[in-house]
């Protein structure tokens, strides 16, 4: 018989460790960040995501203790009440190596950040951080109470971080049944922390220089009180924001699925205001006031981010003589840079299944020279809807491959109910590298600002 007691949350390093939400793409694209610049993989990423969890459980067993594992490992409001946000940034800017740098990125999560961090061996420095607590007497359709409770944990943390905003985020298609046991924060800094001012001021080399990539999409969302913000949905979950609603039809059906029968219907009068992802206008002006020489790369759509990034990268391995003839596409935090540098292959980034995430993928593998080989790792959402691409829509990204197409097993099997741990996508890219592998190249930093200021704005980046 399966155990189906929660799993006990094992003991953190640190408090910013235990309070950076595992589950979280921010969090998955900084450990791979960081491991990349000590120069290895991801193999020890192998903690399963909670939607992942149980599988030998009927759905009827399974979901409640899916919601009890979450409320269990979620942060305890009273710890986040004694967080100071700035040790997070210090905990973050403290697990790359102690040397200089050429450079450095910061910003909104995504996955071009956890590569080009790999290939031009710089940190990245998220500006922001996600942050799941328990919901006492939550349930799925009840936004309208995760909202109030939401409103109390935002204040009191407020009142010792004044130097963030909270924007919450209530969304059943990212985050299934968990949604109705925990709330999901994402924290951003309103201006440079003190940890990555002073990482700019003593840990870069001369010339060197401050990249921040900004996510400008938008979405509705309700000012509830000063730093206090709330989100019905997100850009992420590639629903619009319109669909939220029950007479929506795929909506509906997501709901009974999750065996949900209320959901309350928003306003229609609610302000559109930059997405959870976005970066705080204060960072950027601060940034710009430290001294470091700086610029912005935004973006509109996390597409057009992945597209420039894979062909930056299959250029510069030309430039570097391998054939760059091979190419993966990635899922949210299933990734491992490391291993995508040492065999010398091109990564794209799809943010999540969303279908509108895996169509942008597909109009990119047709438009561009075709690759011998291309290899697939959808993570599974760990929630079924009409929203998420199909396992044959995956399968139709590897059909581009000229000889040798693959999407990887274990993930179609799992598909779309079971997420895996990022460890999943070391194992599968080990099989690409070559027997012997040899130190890879790293990108000049000079080299990939040139290219970033002639190609970026045709690719529809904004370079400032």
């Amino acid at each position: 018989m399966t155990d189906s007691r929660p799993v006990e949350a094992p003991p953190s390093a640190s408090p910013a460790d235990r309070v950076f939400c595992p589950d979280s793409t921010g969090r998955g694209l900084l450990e791979a960040a960081v491991r990349a610049v000590h120069g290895r993989g991801c193999r020890d990423l192998d903690r399963i995501p909670l939607l992942g969890r149980r599988p030998g459980l009927r759905a009827r067993e399974r979901t409640p203790a899916l919601l009890r594992d979450a409320y269990v490992e979620a942060t305890p409001v009273d710890e986040l009440f004694r967080l100071d946000a700035g040790a997070v940034a210090a905990w973050i800017a403290g697990r790359y190596p102690a040397r200089s740098y050429t450079g450095v990125l910061l910003g909104s999560p995504h996955g071009a950040a956890a590569h080009l961090a790999a290939a031009l061996d710089v940190p990245w420095l998220p500006s922001g951080f996600t942050v799941s607590v328990p919901w006492p007497g939550g349930r799925v359709g009840d936004w309208a109470g995760a909202l109030d409770w939401g409103a109390f944990v935002a204040e009191r943390f407020l009142a010792g971080n004044p130097d963030v905003t909270v924007r919450q985020v209530h969304d059943p298609l990212q985050r299934g049944g968990l949604c109705g046991s925990t709330l999901t924060l994402q924290v951003r800094w309103r201006r440079l922390p003190a940890a990555y001012r002073e990482f700019l001021t003593t840990r870069m080399a001369p010339g060197g220089v401050a990249l921040t990539l900004r996510d400008l999409r938008t979405w509705p969302v309700h000012e509830v009180a000063p730093g206090h913000s709330f989100q019905l949905g997100s850009p992420v979950s590639g629903l619009p924001a319109g669909d939220y609603t029950v007479d929506a039809l795929r909506f509906r059906r997501l709901l009974a699925g999750l065996g949900e029968s209320r959901w309350a219907t928003p306003p229609d009068a609610v302000p559109a205001g930059h997405a959870e992802l976005a970066v705080e206008p204060g960072f950027d002006e601060d940034l710009r006031r430290c001294g470091t020489p700086s610029h912005g790369v935004l973006y509109s759509s996390p597409s057009v981010l992945s597209a420039f990034t894979a062909d930056l990268h299959r250029q510069w391995l030309r430039d570097e003589g391998p054939a760059a003839d091979r190419c993966v596409v990635e899922t949210g935090p299933l990734l491992d840079p490391w291993h995508v540098l040492t065999a010398g292959l091109v990564p794209y980034w799809c943010e999540s299944a969303a279908l509108r995430g895996v169509d942008a993928a597909e109009w990119w593998l047709a438009g561009s020279e075709a690759f011998d080989a291309v290899t697939v790792l959808p993570q599974p959402p760990g929630v079924q809807s009409e929203a998420y691409a199909t396992a044959p829509r995956w399968r139709a990204l590897a059909a581009f491959a000229r000889t040798r197409p693959h999407v990887d097993t274990l993930a179609m099997t799992r598909y779309p109910l079971l997420p895996l741990p990022a460890a999943r996508a070391t194992s599968a890219l080990a099989l690409m590298e070559p027997a012997d592998p040899v130190p890879p190249p790293r990108m000049p930093v000079a080299g990939f600002l040139a290219a970033l200021r002639s190609s970026g704005p045709g690719a529809g980046l904004v370079v400032a």
